[in-house]
């Protein structure tokens, strides 16, 4: 109850400071509207960075959405991504000999007390191993995992309420918003996960000799700890103007614009948080990417379609990314389709207009425009605009110069290439075959079937539309209804006779016996008016939501 009260107190305090305002989704977004007097993005910083581990993550993760809220907050929430205060180093060392089951001594021949790094639930430290090479070990802040299990479900409460009771919350969700959330957050704790991560994405990213991923050492990894090839290198966003001059960084930025289109729309894989914390340039002149515990996987037919909108906005083609979105997505009670393909065309033409205005930023413009249209998009759609925001902004720091939407263009174009020869590879050719064949095998026996009960009109068609169980429960709960009235009407008018019967027991005045039948009459009546008012809304919403075509 304690917890509750304290995230309480935070969304009233701040219910009116302009933090939410991103969430008033009729009309266009609210960019360089001035915010109201009190506003203190630096205070809600603070709010949220006391209100520990849980908070800092959610802070993080709003830093990505400047569709959601006020770039002022956005910046505010921007420094929360690494200035975490730092844990005893015994706290540590007990961490890594629980989980290795070995002293720190035997396992390395060095190891710095002071940490490279302390994020919100883990701490980076330097190390060296007894054959000499140098490792950076991440491991896990003590009951980090038991707070956040017990915010999330905090949370939960909280956004199921605002789902069932505001209009925004209907179109949002902030319930599947939360457990996306929740999701990220069990991969991030998974360090045996991120390992896998890197090792896969140094697979993938192979082809591009201007990456560099860091490989996990499988012998010194688990759950809580991840020990990994040490970076030697500097920010992105910190890199001095004499090496600028010694080396040029477009090279770097247009790799990694590639590499993760790549690593998106052919090994269906998002890294949702590529920002200039998570990457190094080398001293070999090369850019590390590394902390991979966000990683999003993306399946074939989606990222198909992904591929599309992103292809259609490039050309301009406003009606076709309607389309698209309107296939993967639900049509929600109030969709307005005429209004969604309207805003849609016109934000697609003033994209191909605007050299200026970037690819995360249309996707994120186009899940906005959806959402204020009642149009629930995919979370996935979310997290590709804000891989590509976070892309196009280290771009900027690495290479202001570079033409990024042109790299993208050409980029997808052969993309698409490489999934047309991924689909002609030998599994696939085989696969398809089979399926083939399987249909020339049973074809022809199958149309005879159907003609034989056609010719002895026998043939039937199950409409599954209504179903009798829930028809039958309908009328059930019609019928209670009824009841519920008639015994409701039945007690308030014999509590009103009874109020003329003399009576030795009296309550506020009257008879006691007639003013509780009145009492009672009039608690199931106020029931009955509520859960008739909550359960037609519920199922009006959950009636009208419509899947795309597939």
């Amino acid at each position: 109850m304690s917890r509750r009260q304290q995230i309480l107190r935070l969304l009233l305090r701040y219910r009116n400071s302009g933090v939410f305002s991103g969430l008033q989704l009729d009309g266009e977004p609210p960019r360089g509207t001035p915010l109201p007097e009190d506003a203190d993005p630096a205070q809600f910083v603070a709010d949220l960075e006391a209100l520990g581990t849980t908070f800092v993550k959610l802070g993080q993760v709003l830093s990505t959405r400047p569709d959601m809220i006020p770039l002022e907050y956005v910046a505010a929430l921007e420094r929360m991504q690494e200035q975490v205060a730092p844990i005893p180093v015994e706290q540590v060392r007990a961490v890594i000999e629980e989980e290795l089951e070995a002293t720190v001594g035997k396992l390395f021949a060095v190891f710095d007390p002071e940490p490279l790094g302390c994020a919100s639930i883990a701490q980076v430290h330097r190390a060296v191993l007894h054959d000499g090479r140098e490792v950076a070990i991440k491991v896990q802040k003590p009951d980090v995992a038991a707070q956040l299990r017990s915010d999330i479900a905090v949370l939960r409460s909280f956004a199921s309420a605002a789902d069932h009771l505001t209009r925004v919350g209907r179109r949002v969700r902030f319930a599947d918003w939360l457990d996306e959330f929740a999701t990220t957050l069990r991969m991030e704790l998974d360090y045996e996960a991120e390992a896998a991560n890197l090792a896969r994405f140094g697979q993938h990213l192979a082809p591009y000799p201007e990456l560099w991923v860091p490989q996990p050492l499988w012998d010194l990894c688990r759950r809580r700890v991840l020990t990994m090839e040490l970076v030697h290198g500097v920010r992105v966003d910190a890199i001095p103007p004499v090496r600028r001059t010694e080396q040029s960084m477009q090279p770097l930025a247009a790799a990694l614009v590639r590499g993760y289109l790549d690593q998106i729309f052919v090994h269906g894989e998002i890294h949702a948080d590529p920002h200039p914390g998570n990457l190094r340039v080398t001293d070999d002149q090369r850019l590390a990417v590394f902390d991979l515990g966000m990683v999003a996987h993306v399946p074939p037919r989606l990222r198909e379609r992904l591929l599309k909108v992103l292809f259609a906005a490039v050309d301009g083609r406003g009606e076709e990314v309607a389309d698209e979105i309107i296939g993967i997505s639900t049509r929600l009670e109030d969709y307005d389709e005429e209004r969604y393909l309207r805003l849609t065309g016109q934000m697609i033409a003033r994209y191909a207009a605007n050299d200026t205005l970037s690819e995360g930023r249309v996707v994120l413009e186009i899940v906005r425009i959806a959402t204020a249209c009642d149009l629930r998009t995919p979370p996935e759609l979310s997290l590709l605009g804000k891989a590509l925001l976070n892309l196009e902004g280290a771009c900027r720091l690495l290479a202001p110069e570079l033409d990024t939407r042109g790299v993208v263009e050409r980029q997808l174009q052969h993309v698409m290439r490489a999934r047309l020869v991924k689909s002609l590879s030998m599994a696939n050719v085989a696969s398809e075959a089979m399926e083939l064949q399987q249909l020339l095998r049973t074809g022809p026996r199958r149309v005879s079937d159907i003609l034989s009960l056609v010719a002895e009109n026998r043939l039937q068609m199950k409409v599954t539309g209504l179903e009798e169980s829930r028809l039958m429960e309908n009328i059930q709960k019609v019928a209670n209804r009824i009841a519920a009235g008639l015994i409701t009407a039945a007690l308030l008018l014999s509590s009103a006779l009874l109020m003329r019967v003399p009576s030795h027991f009296s309550l506020f005045g009257y008879p006691a016996f007639a003013m509780l039948l009145f009492l009672v009459g009039v608690v199931i009546g106020l029931g009955l008016i509520v859960s008739a008012l909550l359960f037609d809304r519920r199922t009006r919403a959950r009636a009208r939501e419509e899947r795309g075509h597939r």
